[in-house]
């Protein structure tokens, strides 16, 4: 077990005050028996009426009602959690599951749906014959099939984090040999489905071991949220793949909220009314690190514990 603060801070600015139409936002993970949600933290400025739902995939999300103006908008969320992980996975799939190609039973592929299905525009069938290149043979090992994918993604292709909003194509950020986490895991998933693999896009934070001096290697992505997949395998359920680091069912991933879509999938979305100009822009700041913070640099954040009363900044 590792437990894990993990700091989320975003800020809106506008050149004079504005209102705010209703925010939705992806920040609390649930409760399972690989992360234990200890305690939450929350604060939003101004402050707003914030109500907790779940929505179709059982995510648990906060909507926020602001009422007045202000020309700053601030999010803060803390999560104090227990990460629990093998640090060497050992997945044990089913007979008929451990060589591809197999196929589900009748009752998951009813349960996986569309997550069977493709989601993107791929005229050219790129994405399909890049798949196709990781199957050297019929039968394969399925797990080394997924994992030769996850690998490739990380050697083969460049990183590069951009400031706009969305996520690339998987046809596109093939042809650009690069992109973000959201994009890689994009790519993983659409490829993983045209091989008939069930898989989901996730959305959380990422825990490099470097940034408290309890690791030689840095990885890719932290500072910021992060994005990966995962792909359902009988025998041992929703494994998480994230290639912008080529990790597999690793501590360092910490789950938030999982979707079919990556546009389903916002940590923090909302709108303003005002006209164009007044945006200036926005600044999201992430940590995560091992441990439980103190109680004096707790107390020193300006965040309201426990959902049911949210106040200002």
């Amino acid at each position: 077990m590792k437990p894990l603060t993990v700091r989320h801070a975003t800020t809106y600015r506008y050149a004079r005050p504005v209102g705010f139409g209703p925010h939705r936002l992806m920040l609390r993970p649930r409760d399972s028996h690989d992360l234990r949600l200890v305690r939450t933290e929350l604060a939003l400025s101004p402050p707003a009426r914030l109500r907790w739902i779940h929505d179709v995939f059982g995510n648990s999300v906060g909507l926020a009602s602001f009422a007045g103006t202000a020309s700053e908008l601030r999010i803060e969320s803390a999560l104090h959690i227990e990460r629990y992980a093998l640090d060497r996975p050992v997945f044990e799939l089913d007979a008929d599951a451990a060589t591809y190609p197999f196929v589900y039973s009748s009752e998951d592929r009813s349960d996986l749906g569309r997550l069977l299905e493709r989601h993107s525009l791929d005229p050219n069938g790129t994405v399909e014959a890049w798949a196709r290149k990781f199957v050297t043979g019929r039968p394969m090992d399925t797990l080394e099939l997924l994992a030769s994918m996850n690998r490739a993604i990380k050697a083969d292709f460049a990183y590069n984090p951009r400031e706009e909003v969305g996520t690339q194509l998987p046809a596109e950020t093939l042809e650009k040999g690069s992109g973000t986490c959201r994009d890689y895991a994009y790519l993983m998933i659409e490829a993983a489905r045209s091989l008939g693999f069930g898989a989901r896009f996730v959305t959380g934070y990422l825990y490099d071991p470097k940034l408290d001096g309890t690791g030689d290697n840095g990885t890719t992505g932290a500072g910021a949220t992060h994005a990966w997949c995962e792909i359902y395998l009988p025998g041992a359920g929703w494994v998480e793949y994230d290639p912008t680091n080529a990790l597999v069912g690793s501590e360092a991933l910490i789950r938030v909220a999982v979707t079919r879509d990556p546009t389903q999938a916002s940590p923090v979305s909302g709108s303003y009314a005002g006209e164009p100009e007044d945006f200036l822009g926005m600044e999201v700041v992430v940590t995560v690190t091992s441990g439980e913070a103190s109680d004096e640099a707790a107390a020193a954040e300006s965040f309201t514990r426990e959902q049911p009363r949210v106040a200002a900044g």
